[in-house]
């Protein structure tokens, strides 16, 4: 039994063995005979594409050979072309050089007639020239002077003429260059004040504070007036307390302090606490507040001009000018409107109107201390522009703009008109009109009184008195004395603003008519 089992086994085992033998031999049958059609195809598709690659190789030599065949014909036809252009330059040397060959046999010709006809001329010219001699030798023996004397003669007459005729032409282009300029300024004056209009408003020296009830004068008085004599001491402003209902005026030459002085008694009324250490308290901060505003004042005036670069001292100075006043005209107002005026003249002639604004604003500078140091507000600007190092022809400007040195720059005399435009603007200035006359009358009066005087004007608004003189009657020297002695008198007799310049004049003419 059991050996039958093993046989049985063993048979299985063979069994097997054999099958898988069977099986690998097939898989081997089935495996070569795929690697074989695999083979096949790959033949045929190396085959197919050799033939593909052989076609594209023949279409790519025909394609090369017909772009080698185009390139040719169109290299042999350019070639010919440049050939024929070629041909057709040498054509056209070959003609032009003939054409300067016969050019060249002309001129040489013409230089041969030329030529002879120099030489022609040279023999004319030797044979005038010795006829012209004798003819001067005979000349002279006629008129009994030499060539050189009748030459001269003839030039000094030529010349009386020609001096004759220029002096008339010279008086003839002034009198026209003068209507041409009297015209020229009018129109840029004209046109200057039209483009720069300002408002004018009096200003006066004193000023009112209104009160909420007249209950409040009796608390600014305080008990026996200690407030008012603490405001008036600390303000150095006079308070005049009337029967005018709920109101209070403040009197005082210095600007300045009544503006501080009008700016304390609004914020103690305001505040409603007055007593002496309220009152001194509130000065100082009106002081500030004061100072603060003439900083802003001359800030907004570089600004509003375009003038820039000045010192932060003018600045200050030209800021107090909002609280200075001439004839009722505010001073700051005033040197704005001239440095606008100043630049738009300057503009129209030419000339750097940054300058002659600059000039313009700062021409009454010195006005901010007139009352503070001795001395004409002209010399102390020029002063002031000298310490703050301005400008040399700014200097000359400030020092020129009343005619207290002669102008000498357009710049100056430019300053010297927009002052007296700005001036003379309806309204701009306020003065007694009865008292003005009466000044120039005076004026005049005092100038008339002299023995030799012939005529006197009082011009520039009483600034300026000229004096015409009887040449036969006064000399040079008695001129002089004449214009000390009227400065003198007009001096001990007149009361007047500023300064007043003396012109004497002393003229001779001599006229003739010619018939």
């Amino acid at each position: 039994m059991v050996i039958k089992i093993i046989i049985g086994i063993v048979a299985l085992v063979v069994g097997i063995t054999v099958g898988m033998v069977l099986g690998i031999a097939y898989r081997k049958k089935v495996t070569e005979a795929k690697i074989g059609l695999a083979e096949d195809r790959a033949k045929k598709i190396v085959e197919e594409a050799e033939k593909v690659a052989e076609t594209k190789k023949k279409e790519a030599l025909i394609e090369a050979k017909e772009e080698i065949l185009r390139s040719k014909n169109e290299l042999e036809r350019e070639v010919k072309e440049r050939r024929n252009e070629v041909s057709r330059l040498e054509r056209r040397a070959v003609s032009r050089e003939e054409a300067l060959e016969r050019k060249m046999d002309a001129l040489e010709k013409k230089d041969e007639q030329l030529n002879r006809k120099i030489k022609d001329n040279e023999e004319l010219k030797e044979q005038l020239e010795a006829l012209r001699v004798q003819q001067l030798e005979k000349l002279e023996q006629i008129a009994g002077i030499s060539a050189a004397e009748a030459k001269k003669e003839l030039v000094q007459r030529i010349e009386d003429e020609v001096k004759h005729e220029a002096a008339q032409k010279i008086v003839e282009i002034e009198s026209q260059l003068k209507e041409e300029a009297d015209d020229k300024a009018r129109n840029i004056i004209s046109l200057a004040i039209q483009r720069c209009a300002a408002d004018h408003v009096s200003e006066t020296t004193v000023s009112v504070v209104p009160l909420p009830n007249d209950d409040m004068k009796g608390r600014i008085i305080g008990r026996e007036g200690r407030n008012i004599r603490a405001i008036e001491t600390l303000t150095g402003v006079d308070l005049i307390i009337d029967d005018t209902p709920e109101a209070i005026t403040l009197s005082g030459f210095d600007p300045i302090r009544r503006e501080v002085a009008r700016i304390t008694l609004e914020k103690l009324i305001s505040d409603g606490r007055i007593h002496p250490a309220r009152i001194e308290e509130t000065v100082e901060k009106a002081r500030k507040e004061v100072d603060n505003t003439i900083k802003q004042a001359g800030e907004k005036a570089i600004f509003e001009t375009g003038v820039h670069g000045l010192n932060n001292e003018l600045v200050k100075l030209l800021g107090r000018l909002k609280y200075r006043t001439s004839y009722g005209q505010n001073v700051l107002r005033h040197s704005i409107e001239v440095a606008h005026l100043s630049g738009m003249i300057a503009d129209e002639i030419g000339v750097d109107s940054t300058l002659a604004k600059r000039a313009g604003l700062l021409h009454d500078i010195g006005k901010v201390l007139t009352q503070e140091v001795e001395g004409s507000h002209v010399q102390l600007g020029v002063d002031l522009a000298k310490k703050y190092k301005e400008n040399k022809d700014v200097v000359h400007a400030i020092e020129a703009h009343h005619n207290d040195v002669e102008p000498r720059t357009i710049i100056a005399m430019i300053v010297q008109a927009a002052d007296a435009i700005s001036a003379a603007r309806p309204g701009a200035r306020r003065e007694d009109l009865e008292n003005y006359i009466k000044r120039l009358q005076k004026l005049e009066e005092i100038a008339n009184s002299f023995n030799g005087v012939e005529k006197s004007y009082a011009i520039q608004a009483g600034r300026e008195v000229r004096i015409m003189v009887k040449p036969n009657e006064v000399n040079d020297e008695q001129m002089v004395l004449i214009a000390r002695d009227v400065v003198k008198k007009i001096e001990e007799n007149l009361e007047y603003p500023g300064q007043i310049k003396i012109h004497v004049i002393r003229e001779n003419r001599a006229i003739e008519y010619a018939k």
